[in-house]
């Protein structure tokens, strides 16, 4: 198995795990129950904390964004306009979208809790759209939300103060969608990225970390099922060596001294959070160590103990996140 220790040895069956069946044609079935959805909810005069609905990106891609707008925005007296967050969900590419229960409502505390308008990206999943197709529609996203005539964007987002942020996967994507569009900041105006957010980023390579064998049978991510995860996400033909997995094999390459450049030209801030009982946390320590060498600002929140989505799973959890977010998009990032 690609990035499997010869004598490591995983017990968890990762179909069973992700409660997904693989068809012929490699399409995968996924098990509808396992993560639920939730649908919006925009009418004003319900009685919740944050309003949320949902805006078409790309019909033909069936691609979308879920708004969420704290109810406190309506009553703003003084205009000042929210931050606005781009967020990316997690699922390993191949499960959730923006409409799943879990991210609903992670993405709705978001928006209370920092204050921010959060706009909530449903991308195309693998293995039916492989890498880069989440970039792809996520980038898109961007690019539609800087013009969009949407009234909440309009009248309570502050493009000038944008972050992209994801979780896990979508961690992964929020890193290499800010690679992308450091590039061209200039088509992204009036939209302003002020940095990225990176929470518990899925980043992989073909030998194991030491974090991923001390911790390849823990319960939240075993790696057979991470194995099998990029295995389903990653162009046909490539190993966990390819940068969408391994960010650090692209170190000293022409285009990402190019992006990492670009990053560092725009003064961009990354904050990365992890915690020391994920088994990704020593890929993240890596991708961090390379963009500081590369002189780009990066903010690191590695606790102690823990464990993969710990943040998403556990709401006394969820509050230091909110904590940590908070201070970095309203306090620590100056506008």
């Amino acid at each position: 198995m690609s990035g499997q220790n010869p004598q490591l040895i995983c017990t968890v069956d990762p179909y069973e795990f992700l409660q997904i069946i693989r068809n012929p044609d490699g399409t995968i079935i996924r098990n509808p129950n396992r993560y639920p959805n939730i649908s919006a909810a925009p009418d004003s005069n319900l009685s919740t904390a944050v309003l949320s609905k949902d805006i078409h990106i790309n019909q033909s891609n069936n691609t979308w964004a879920r708004i969420f707008l704290p109810r406190q925005a309506l009553d703003n007296s003084s205009n000042n306009k929210l931050p606005l967050i781009i967020y990316c969900h997690a699922g390993g590419f191949i499960h959730c979208s923006a409409a799943s229960t879990i991210f609903h409502d992670f993405c709705s505390d978001l928006a209370a809790q920092i204050p921010a308008v959060v706009g909530s990206v449903d991308y195309r999943l693998a293995p039916e759209h492989r890498l880069p197709a989440a970039y792809d529609d996520a980038v898109e996203a961007l690019h539609w939300i800087k013009t969009a005539q949407d009234d909440w964007l309009r009248s309570y987002a502050d493009l000038a103060n944008c972050f992209i942020m994801g979780s896990s996967s979508g961690g992964n994507i929020a890193y290499h969608v800010g690679l992308r569009v450091a590039e061209e900041a200039d088509n992204l105006r009036p939209m302003k990225i002020r940095g990225l957010i990176l929470h518990q980023p899925y980043f992989g390579g073909t030998e194991m970390s030491r974090s991923e064998i001390r911790l390849a049978n823990n319960p939240r991510l075993p790696q057979s099922v991470s194995d099998l995860m990029w295995e389903l996400a990653l162009p046909i033909g490539v190993d966990r060596d390819h940068e969408y997995c391994n960010p650090t094999t692209g170190n000293g390459s022409r285009l990402f001294d190019v992006q990492v450049g670009a990053v560092r030209a725009q003064e961009w801030k990354i904050l990365v959070i992890g915690c020391d009982g994920d088994p990704l946390i020593d890929r993240q320590i890596e991708v961090v160590n390379v963009l500081r060498r590369k002189g780009v600002q990066v903010v690191v929140e590695f606790g102690v103990g823990g464990y993969h989505l710990i943040h998403i799973l556990e709401q006394s959890k969820a509050k230091e996140l909110h904590a940590i977010l908070k201070n970095f998009v309203l306090h620590w990032v100056q506008p």
